[in-house]
């Protein structure tokens, strides 16, 4: 467990949304990390697509980066229908 430094502004920007969203700070932070590192990790996902992820995660075992990095993206065997 480590100390990460934060500014005021988003101290105070966690505090609101933990508290509307019944997080702990922590928990609302690292909720924050968590979809920003997919985020960047699969820039072609949607809010929804990385929020369906980690819950499959949570449902494999917890959020496992070195997994998540070798497993397809979500929705990588879907049929494609392209408009004619």
């Amino acid at each position: 467990m480590g100390i990460v430094k934060l500014s005021d502004e988003m101290h105070e920007n966690l505090r609101v949304a933990s508290a509307a969203l019944s997080r702990s700070i922590n928990s609302q932070a690292e909720h924050w990390m968590r979809v920003g590192m997919l985020a960047e990790m699969h820039p072609n996902l949607s809010h929804d697509e990385i929020c369906q992820m980690l819950v499959r995660a949570e449902l494999a075992g917890g959020l496992d980066l070195a997994r998540l990095v070798s497993a397809p993206p979500p929705g990588a065997g879907k049929a494609v229908r392209r408009a004619a």
